[in-house]
Order: structure tokens, then C-alpha cells, then sequence
């Protein structure tokens, strides 16, 4: 047949047919994601912290500055809130990815309240997504407004603008940073848009526009040395040949995710493993590790079901001892007992490759402690964490006994120092979730790990 190329297979298998088969197009660098299993305030800062030493890329793929982590390096405290906690090693490019919301003027205070406790390389290592969304004050504004609507129903939020800007975005009428960074009288018409559209939804909203227009004429070139391709970015870190070390920095957590959490106590975005994919512009074939963080007990800032929740002195003391005080918002954190029905679930969605166990020396003076192990509702056990607040306020825990161990743990730095009970009530938690513990937490500073392996 004329002009028809026939060909054997060859040796490596390039050709079939006459056919060449194109390369395959593998992933070179897969990222490490660690991600909180429970509602956030897991202790996620001192593992990135303890993983991004040996990081050439961190990065954020979802939330704002709603989020908050505390970093103790050499009895220096460092608060990230929007900023990949990862920041603090000097050698690491920190990437807020598309999936972010960002209120720029938050973002430089954040900056230089850090750059003052010695944080001085930002401007060299930080990147901004053009894809991410902004959070303007009026976006603040109204999410303070639809709580105090709530009256005694109220959610909880941070008041940081967070779920309306997202809703701006799902809506289709939010603003993106590239935007902000184009054409000036473009950007300033959507803002007007935008602005105006919530003074009619709120009329007692007060919005300077053109106040506002003149700040961020200042932002924008203040911003716009970090902003870039934030996926044309990852995609050549992760198929470069060299080999580059990829941390993302999960935040909130999985039982505050928009699909998979205690609906609609949760946050605006999806912080369980897929939203690190739509955040960051990364195929599922980039992820590596998933490393769970579990709190040794549980925690909760704001409203919301709480089944092992101890409103009692056992809560009272978990909160003292932990210093349960939001980074963000200075909230008290309510406090329980571990629940592993909820840490089973957060397994189901996110699988976990391993988990870093944290905040165990919370728990050195208790004569006994408790694990929630199942719930049952209505005489019936349930197979697992349920969909509904319904089922969900009227469950009933099942919970497991351990005798306390009543000495210090804060000096230990390998498996077998720490006190045998110690040690029985971090083995039960692997046996319960069939994961294995990597780290385990019994300290603020960052020397305060012990890696199991």
C-alpha cells in the first residue's frame, strides 16, 4: 500500500505498526502533603516545620488568612496565617497557589511582622498565584454581617472575609490577582461591580470606592514581584529532572472541609487531599505521602457538633494545659477526648501514607484517658463518621480505657523513653487505624519530636 510505513516493534517498544509511541510522561518529583485530620489546630506547623528543613518548595493550595499556625524556633515564636509556615527556611520557595484567597494588606503585615523576628528572605522566595482570588474589607465587612443575621445559629467564622470571597469566586463575579496586576481601569471597573453588588445586598455597607482604588493602585506594585504562573511553576518543578523536594502545607483540616466536614460548620474551601490538586494545579498522579496530623486529644474553636467534647474540668484542663487559644482569633478551643471515629474517616477521604501524633505531653497528669472508638445512634452502631448533624448530635460514643502515665514526656526524644502507658496509648491509636505513627509531639520547640521512624 503505497505511502504506508510498516514497522516492527523494536527493542525499547518505540514503534508498533509504523506507530511511534510517545514517551511516558511520569511525574519526576511527587509533593509530600501534610494535612489535619480533625478541625484543625493539630500541631500542622511543627511537622511542615520539621519536613520543610530539608524542602526546596512549599506551598499552600487552599484558605486564607483565616488559617493559623505557631512555629517555635530557638524560643522564637513565628504566627503564619496565610504565609506557608515553610517560609522559615531561607532555602525554600514558598508558593500560595491558585486555590488561596488573598487580602494583600494582610499578606505584607504578616510579612513584616515576621521580617522583624528575622524572616528577611520573603522577597526572594515567596510566590503569589495570579489565579488566586482577592479578599477585600469589604468582603470582612460582610461576613460579619451575615454571622450577626445568624443570631443564635452562627457559624463561628473568623470574620476574615473568607466565605464570602469564595462565594464571589463560585459565583463568578470574584476578581483574581492577575487581574489586579492587568489593566488598571479593567480592575477598577470589576471592583466598583463587585463592591456595589454587596452595598445592595447590605445597604447599611459603606464602601469608599475611590479610597480604595488608591490603595491598591499602591498594592499592586508592591505585590506584583511575586506574583506568577503559580501552575506553569509546579508543573516544572515537578517534571524537572533535578530532584526537588515538594511540601504542601494543608490548612484548617478535613473535618472542616466544604464537602467532607460537619457541614455547614466548616470552612469555605476543600482542605482534604483533593483540594491540594484544584489548589495547586497538580495532577493526583504528583501526589506522594500523605502525612495525617492527630492531636492526641481533640480540639474545636467556634460552633459546631462535638461528640467526645468534655465540658467539664477533664476540658477545662486540656484547654489550660494546651493553651487552646486560637492563633487567629484568641478563641478559647473547647476540648475532648481523642476520637478516632473522626480520624478513621479523615483516613477514608485523604488516605494516609503515615500520622504525626502531637501534643502527647498534654496528657502526662491524667490518672486515665479515653479514645472514642464508635458511635452508635439510636441503639446502632454506625459504620462510620456520619453525613448529617442530625445523626451527628445524637450520637452516642463508645470509648476505650487507658491508664494515664502521670510523668513528663517533654524530654523524650526516642519511642522507648517515653513512659510505658505512653507508649501503650500511641500503639492502640496505630492498631485502631491501621496507620503507622512517624512523629510524635511532646513539646512546643522544634527540637520537640520524637521520629519513630
Amino acid at each position: 500500500m503505497s505511502g504506508t510505513c510498516y514497522a516492527q516493534m523494536n527493542g525499547d517498544g518505540d514503534h508498533v505498526n509504523g506507530f511511534k509511541r510517545p514517551l511516558t510522561n511520569q511525574c519526576k518529583n511527587k509533593a509530600t502533603v501534610v494535612l489535619g485530620t480533625q478541625w484543625g489546630d493539630e500541631g500542622k506547623g511543627k511537622i511542615i516545620d520539621l519536613l520543610a528543613t530539608k524542602a526546596d518548595i512549599v506551598c499552600r493550595a487552599q484558605g486564607g488568612n483565616n488559617a493559623g499556625h505557631t512555629v517555635v524556633v530557638n524560643d522564637q515564636k513565628y504566627f503564619f496565617h496565610l504565609l506557608p509556615s515553610g517560609l522559615i527556611n531561607p532555602k525554600c520557595k514558598a508558593v500560595i497557589g491558585n486555590g488561596c484567597v488573598v487580602h494583600v494588606p494582610s499578606l505584607f503585615k504578616e510579612v513584616e511582622s515576621n521580617e522583624e523576628k528575622g524572616l528577611t528572605w520573603w522577597r526572594e522566595n515567596l510566590i503569589v498565584s495570579e489565579r488566586a482570588h482577592l479578599v477585600f474589607d469589604f468582603h470582612h465587612a460582610v461576613d460579619g454581617m451575615q454571622e450577626a443575621q445568624k443570631g443564635t445559629k452562627k457559624l463561628g467564622t473568623t470574620k476574615k472575609g473568607i466565605g464570602p470571597t469564595y462565594s464571589t469566586k463560585a459565583a463568578r463575579h470574584g476578581i483574581r490577582i492577575g487581574e489586579l496586576m492587568g489593566n488598571r481601569e479593567y480592575f477598577a471597573e470589576k471592583y466598583r461591580q463587585l463592591a456595589m453588588m454587596f452595598q445592595k445586598q447590605f445597604p447599611d455597607l459603606e464602601i469608599d470606592i475611590e479610597s480604595e482604588l488608591l490603595r491598591y493602585d499602591e498594592l499592586r506594585e508592591k505585590l506584583r514581584p511575586l506574583v506568577k504562573d503559580a501552575v506553569l511553576f509546579m508543573h516544572e518543578v515537578t517534571q524537572s529532572q533535578e530532584e526537588k523536594n515538594i511540601l504542601v502545607e494543608g490548612a484548617n483540616a478535613t473535618m472542616l472541609d466544604i464537602d467532607f466536614g460537619t457541614y455547614p460548620f466548616v470552612t469555605s474551601s476543600n482542605c482534604s487531599v483533593g483540594g491540594i490538586c484544584t489548589g495547586l494545579g497538580l495532577p493526583p498522579s504528583s501526589i506522594g505521602n500523605v502525612v495525617g496530623v492527630v492531636k492526641a486529644y481533640t480540639s474545636r474553636v467556634g460552633a459546631g457538633p462535638f461528640p467526645t467534647e468534655q465540658c467539664n474540668e477533664i476540658g477545662d484542663t486540656l484547654q489550660e494545659v494546651g493553651k487552646e487559644f486560637g492563633v487567629t482569633t484568641g478563641r478559647r478551643r473547647r476540648c475532648g477526648w481523642l476520637d478516632l471515629v473522626m480520624v478513621k474517616y479523615a483516613h477514608v477521604i485523604n488516605n494516609l501514607s503515615s500520622i504525626a501524633l502531637t501534643k502527647l505531653d498534654i496528657l502526662d497528669n491524667f490518672e486515665e484517658l479515653k479514645i472514642g472508638i464508635a458511635y452508635t445512634h439510636k441503639g446502632e452502631k454506625l459504620p462510620q463518621f456520619p453525613a448529617t448533624l442530625e445523626v451527628l448530635r445524637d450520637v452516642d460514643v463508645e470509648y476505650l480505657t487507658l491508664p494515664g502515665w502521670k510523668q513528663s514526656t517533654v524530654n523524650c526524644r526516642t519511642f522507648e523513653e517515653l513512659p510505658y502507658n505512653a507508649q501503650c496509648y500511641v500503639n492502640k491509636i496505630q492498631e485502631i487505624l491501621q496507620v503507622p505513627i512517624q512523629w510524635i509531639g511532646v513539646g512546643q520547640s522544634r527540637d520537640s519530636i520524637i521520629q519513630v521512624y
